[in-house]
């Protein structure tokens, strides 16, 4: 007799784009049957969808800021089963001892995380970041069972110019997953970064883009995160194209609790494109079979008998209404996640070192027209602005239209510190800092003056990481973030509430809510998406990719 048969239910089969009435029958973990079974547990699934276990085919759980076993507590009861890791951030900061964090923390936990190493450590040589990782490094862990390949290939300029260190790491991974990141990336260049052996996309912001990088061979993940949104960009051309549609699957990259709460997880990428004019099969389909043929995932992906038994129980197909989710025929409930964490080496805990921190470090010329960063809504691009900012005497003076960003390095003691004007951020009368703040994770700080910003830094330094908001001179709210800066030890309805408080303060500061204060702000440092950023070493002109005098 079967462990667990759902009874009378509608079984969505992806493979033939067909809907199935009838039982799946589960046992030791494993789908043993599809038709009409008897088990020694037994659920009326009648008026439900079954479907397979979604899948992430790739998130930074950093981004979550919740440590592995509560992000998979956040996560789970949206349907998604599996994710393919990326730790790219962690690494950047602690190397090969966050390597050995991130493996043994996702080891024995509900969620099934595989993890690519991570390719770009640093991601671009404009900025100072806290370890290296090299291809000597990923040796030691190219071999484990849970690692499916090389992480984001961030720096595309060093494949194209034929960098020795990034050319080894691909030559390393030959035969495994390799995945991409080149935004904007055409013609004679893309097709030498697909040759150099890169299969994948995840940052393409229209279908055209999409397009192009699929037809020169790349797998494309349509991405849906917190502040990177492109399902509404990509989805309508795909439908007019579907011909290519079994290249193309879901990924959210980067994605908040608060953002996963209110409006899922994969499962929203699945309704929003549903909603968008896709076939539900279809649509389910990229959420599982694509992702799991991609990624070599053969255990998964699709409802069939000798597949884990992971599945998500609708009540709606259209709406994607998550009702129950199973883990290899165990339903996830909170008892599963009743255990203790992976502990965390000391180490791990003690990362920010500010070294001088000061007003005149922050001074940003401003005579005539200057440098920048024009924020781009609903996306993490941004434009290269030449404006005249407000000055007084010479010096650029932030106001409501243009705040002061500011990045302070955090891991070397080396003092560096810049500043320029950010345009599109909106805030009044005090200053946001984070140690999040892709990739490197330095100090990055934005306000309307120079007193909040400085007291926001120096709190960073005594709570070793997390976000502050400062008004006034007075700090207004906290979250500590004390695992390399970049995750909580809290549950993650403590994150989830925390944040929930600090976005309402955000928001009555003058932020936009089209923008999430935050994670907008943590990608304002990221000198490998377009146009403008700053590091801790200054200005970088990511399309020409070079720094730029101010």
């Amino acid at each position: 007799m079967c462990e667990l048969v759902l009874k009378n239910g509608t079984i969505v089969d992806v493979k033939n784009r067909k809907l199935i009435r009838g039982d799946l029958a589960v046992s030791d973990g494993k789908i043993i049957g599809i038709g009409t079974f008897s088990g020694k547990q037994e659920v009326d699934c009648q008026g439900k969808y079954l479907c397979p276990g979604f899948i992430d085919a790739h998130v930074h759980i950093e981004s979550s800021m919740a440590a592995p076993l509560e992000f998979a507590k956040a996560v789970m009861p949206h349907g998604t089963t599996t994710v393919i890791a990326d730790p790219h951030e962690l690494v950047n900061v602690k190397g090969n001892e966050a390597m050995k964090y991130i493996l043994d923390a996702t080891e024995d936990i509900p969620l099934s995380v595989y993890v690519m190493m991570p390719s770009s450590i640093p991601a671009t040589p404009f900025e100072t970041n806290g370890a290296d990782f090299t291809a000597k490094d990923m040796e030691q862990w190219k071999d484990h069972k849970r690692v499916l390949g090389l992480g984001e290939v961030m720096c595309y300029p060093a494949v194209l110019s034929g960098d020795p260190e990034i050319l080894e790491k691909l030559r390393l991974c030959r035969g495994m997953i390799i995945d991409g990141h080149a935004p904007g990336l055409t013609g004679e260049d893309l097709k030498a970064y697909v040759e150099a052996g890169v299969m994948t996309e995840h940052e393409c912001t229209s279908y055209e883009e999409a397009r192009e990088k699929c037809h020169a061979g790349m797998k494309i993940l349509v991405r849906e995160g917190s502040a990177a949104r492109n399902v509404e960009n990509i989805i309508p051309g795909l439908l007019k194209e579907p011909q290519d549609m079994k290249h193309y699957m879901f990924c959210t990259d980067d994605k908040h609790l608060d953002t996963i709460e209110n409006e899922g997880h994969i499962s929203y990428n699945v309704r929003r494109s549903i909603q968008l004019g896709m076939d539900p099969l279809d649509a389910v389909a990229m959420a599982t079979e694509h992702a799991a043929s991609a990624y070599g995932l053969n255990q998964i992906g699709t409802l069939e008998t000798g597949k884990d038994a992971d599945i998500v129980v609708l009540g709606s197909l259209e709406e994607v209404s998550v009702e129950q989710v199973y883990r290899k025929g165990r339903l996830v409930n909170d008892a599963m996640f009743d255990r203790q964490a992976a502990p965390i080496a000391e180490s791990m805990l003690h990362t920010v070192v500010l070294s001088g921190v000061s007003k005149d470090k922050i001074q940003v010329p401003a005579r005539g027209k200057v440098p920048v960063i024009g924020m781009v809504s609903g996306q993490i691009v941004t434009k290269f602005l030449r404006e005249e900012a407000p000055s007084c005497e010479g010096w650029f003076v932030p106001n409501r239209e243009y705040s002061k960003l500011c990045v302070f390095e955090r891991h070397r003691g080396t003092g560096n510190a810049k500043a320029a004007p950010l345009k599109g951020y909106g805030i009044t009368g005090g200053a946001i800092a984070t140690s999040v703040a892709h990739d490197s994770h330095n100090i990055i700080a934005a306000g309307d003056n120079d007193d909040d910003i400085l007291t926001a830094v120096q709190m960073m330094e005594k709570m070793q990481g997390g976000y502050v908001l400062v008004s006034g001179g007075e700090v207004k709210g906290t979250l500590p973030l004390p695992v390399a800066g970049l995750l909580s030890l809290g549950s993650s309805q403590e994150i989830q509430e925390n944040i929930d408080d600090m976005l309402k303060k955000a928001w009555d500061m003058g932020i936009s809510r089209e923008i999430d204060p935050f994670i907008t702000l943590s990608f304002m440092a990221l000198p490998v998406i377009p146009e403008l950023r700053l590091t801790d070493l200054g200005l970088v002109d990511v399309t020409h990719f070079k720094q730029i005098e101010t």
